[in-house]
């Protein structure tokens, strides 16, 4: 019987379907030991993961088996997607199955922090009263900037456009936007930088995309944005974002995804009471319902692909 590992969360009635199938071993820590991951991979003909398990050269060479890696997730930084393809190791991402949780999260991230609630927040339950002290501001209109055009962006549009925000996107790889339910203008880097009352990242982790963010985007922001990053951390300097911070380039962040994770002392201890900021552990595409679409869409796909 084929025999597949799985080395993160998954949902059960997923895990269910596929013991019907295939000869299953499921370990969501042992993502943890590397070296372990890498003593008993040759057993299995199937690998699923999420984003914490390294699939590295190291990993495959020992791979001798193996034929097919579902991620429960969309980015494939974490996956040697080029020495699977010289393996003919097929790679399998959840391609859209998350794209509502992510652009909730946006949509609401954006709605807090424009309306500057977690200093409202802040300032009321230490006992102030700040309801002048702080102004905020609403959500229509303003210029929502989208940095990466695929899947999620696209769908992060679609809700916020419905929410009153005049769309600007931005990628490389996309001409035109055929999709008639989109209304957004395809708009340069410098122009989402000056316009942008919201930056919002969409972007895999690539060495083009690395660092992409940093002090010379930020010194060309001129509406005092709010960023938001569900992407990958790396994307954004996080030092010269503090600092845009602190310099008033920024009115305020809301970040998923950080350079290290979990967080380390040297950024967290960076972040004070009183700023309008939002930090979440990865989840903006983690839900009940999310979770439920992206391991059944896995499930289907690995069946799919040994039957």
């Amino acid at each position: 019987m084929i025999k597949i590992l799985i080395t993160e969360f998954i949902n059960q009635n997923s895990i269910n379907n596929l013991k019907k199938k295939f000869e299953i071993k499921y370990d969501e820590k042992i993502y943890e030991n590397k070296l372990k991951l890498e003593n008993i991979i040759h057993n299995y003909e199937g690998l699923i993961v999420r984003n914490k398990t390294q699939v590295d050269s190291n990993v495959l060479k020992n791979a001798k088996k193996l034929k097919f890696i579902g991620r429960l997730g969309v980015g494939l930084d974490n996956i040697d997607t080029e020495f699977c393809k010289n393996k003919n190791i097929h790679v399998q991402p959840a391609t859209g199955m998350n794209a509502d949780s992510v652009a909730e999260y946006v949509v609401s991230s954006s709605m807090s922090l424009i309306k500057k609630i977690p200093m409202f927040h802040n300032g009321t339950i230490k006992g102030e009263w700040p309801r002048t002290a702080i102004r905020s501001a609403e959500i229509n209109q303003k210029f929502l900037g989208i940095i990466g055009f695929g899947t999620i962006g696209k769908k992060v549009a679609k809700f916020c456009s419905k929410n009153g925000l005049k769309i600007l996107a931005y990628d490389p790889y996309i001409n035109e936007i055929n999709d008639k339910e989109i209304d957004a203008k395809l708009s340069n880097l410098n122009e989402i930088y000056e316009k942008s009352d919201i930056i919002s990242i969409h972007l895999p982790l690539t060495d083009e995309t690395k660092n992409m963010i940093n002090k010379s985007s930020f010194s060309k922001m001129k509406n005092n944005p709010i960023i938001i990053n569900t992407s990958r951390g790396s994307i954004i300097n996080e030092n010269d974002l503090i600092d845009a911070y602190h310099e008033k380039i920024i009115s305020g962040f809301a970040l998923d995804v950080f350079e290290n994770e979990p967080i380390e002392s040297k950024f967290y201890n960076k972040i004070v009471p009183g700023m309008n900021c939002i930090l979440t552990p990865h989840i903006s595409g983690v839900t009940t319902e999310s979770n439920i679409r992206v391991s059944d869409f896995i499930v289907k796909k690995i069946i799919n692909f040994f039957n």
